[in-house]
């Protein structure tokens, strides 16, 4: 894993002046990194820049500047850094009204478990979720998980081959598949180690 390291951090005061370019940056860099699958799902795909700032927007709102606090951080973080075998995602069910979903979150009790990409023709890798905590309970899941995507060495020659992937859920209450097309494809194909 390519972790991020206390000296390639900004202190606060660093932050503060370079924080709107590196903001603008950072959400340019996300926008193929997100793939909807169906209405009400979607998948943003961490690396190294967007767990950065995710690490200085937490240590600027948290007015965070011990060095064992900043290691906290990057301790908690680091591991949602894809490591070149696996993709890792934030997965939100987002629906605008409140009622709708609660009610939704009743329905999808386990869909974090049945998220899955596909490579060609290859078996699909089921989401690994919620290595840090469990977040659905007997009444409902969570609006928000944190997923791992294992890819084989073969799924990822295929990959960089020009095979092509989708991703998809199968819940009873929420079936829906999209293949991923450019540019978000290329940005997924670049977090593996294809060598």
């Amino acid at each position: 894993m390519n972790k991020l390291h206390r000296s390639e951090l900004y202190s606060l005061e660093q932050y503060a002046l370079c924080r709107t370019e590196f903001r603008g940056r950072v959400i340019n860099h996300k926008k193929p990194r997100r793939i909807g699958v169906g209405p009400h799902l979607s998948l943003y795909f961490e690396d190294r820049l967007t767990i950065h700032y995710q690490i200085q927007e937490m240590l600027r709102i948290e007015r965070i500047f011990e060095p064992e606090a900043i290691q906290d951080e990057l301790d908690a973080y680091n591991p949602l850094i894809p490591d070149g075998s696996n993709w890792k995602a934030t997965a939100m069910l987002e629906y605008e009204d409140v009622e709708e979903r609660k009610r939704q979150l009743a329905l999808l009790k386990g869909i974090e478990h049945l998220v899955w990409v596909q490579v060609g023709a290859h078996d699909r890798a089921y989401a690994i979720s919620n290595e840090d905590l469990e977040r659905s309970n007997q009444e409902k899941t969570s609006a928000v998980h944190f997923m791992r995507f294992e890819l084989s060495a073969e799924m990822k020659a295929a990959l960089a081959g020009g095979e092509t992937l989708t991703v998809g859920v199968e819940h009873d209450f929420y079936r829906h598949s999209t293949v991923v097309e450019e540019p978000c494809r290329s940005a997924l194909l670049a977090d593996l180690d294809t060598d």
